[in-house]
């Protein structure tokens, strides 16, 4: 019989839903912090800076602002996402811990004012209701998915009912 779950080299094996949805957030995490990083995919990729509150320049896509410090925080979580995965309970934790992650970056980027010095990471308007999207479906799918472990039989395929 086949086994459904996908395997890397390590063994890594999705089982579940929970760990999927966080290996897919973590691969599209990487995958937005190396675009940060490409000229064209970033405008004003020249004028990037590693932080800082002044406004931003450089834009992901033309729309979201972005510095080094902000891709450098996009590839970790990216790696932290396919870390977690590895496991029913860590892959919940990463959903609903990034979830508040996100939700307080939404609330900060609400509360502060967008051109003033305390906005180091830069944000902008894009990224505050990106960061409210993340959060919800964060929570939304790490609650839902992460209710109870799948059961499984030693051939790694749900028992039959």
């Amino acid at each position: 019989m086949v086994n459904s779950s996908t395997t890397g080299r390590r063994g890594l094996a999705i089982n579940t839903p929970v760990q999927m949805t966080a290996f897919v957030f973590g691969v599209v995490f990487l995958l937005v912090g190396i675009a940060g990083f490409i000229p064209g995919i970033t405008t004003d990729y020249g004028d990037m800076s590693f932080a800082g509150h002044h406004p931003p320049s450089a834009l992901l896509l033309g729309i979201f602002a972005v510095s080094v410090l902000h891709n450098i925080v996009h590839l970790l979580f990216g790696i932290a996402g396919l870390a977690l995965a590895r496991s029913f309970n860590t892959a919940r934790i990463y959903l609903i811990g990034g979830s508040a992650v996100y939700a307080v970056l939404w609330l900060y980027g609400l509360v502060i004012n967008l051109d003033s010095a305390a906005n180091f990471v830069p944000l902008n308007t894009a990224d505050n209701w990106l960061h409210l999207v993340l959060a919800v479906a964060m929570i939304g799918l790490g609650v839902v998915f992460g209710r109870k472990a799948a059961t499984t039989t030693e051939t790694g395929t749900p028992p039959s009912v």
